[in-house]
């Protein structure tokens, strides 16, 4: 069986509010919840693919700066 992660997890977060997405993500950091790190990832890469360069290295320096 071959299950698109990116588009499952996409799909089950297209009609959340900002709210909800917030929630889901601040959820997953408070519970340490290992099964919710590929949704974690795909928004990461989401956050990745439309940044700037400038946010991008932003963003490095904070994960280098909290490693």
């Amino acid at each position: 069986m071959n299950i698109d992660i990116r588009k499952s997890i996409k799909n089950n977060f297209k009609d959340s509010t900002s709210e909800e997405i917030v929630e889901s993500i601040n959820s997953s950091i408070k519970d340490n919840d290992e099964i919710t790190l590929p949704g974690m990832g795909v928004f990461f890469e989401i956050l990745w693919v439309n940044s700037n360069e400038e946010f991008r290295n932003n963003i490095i320096d904070i994960i280098k700066n909290n490693i």
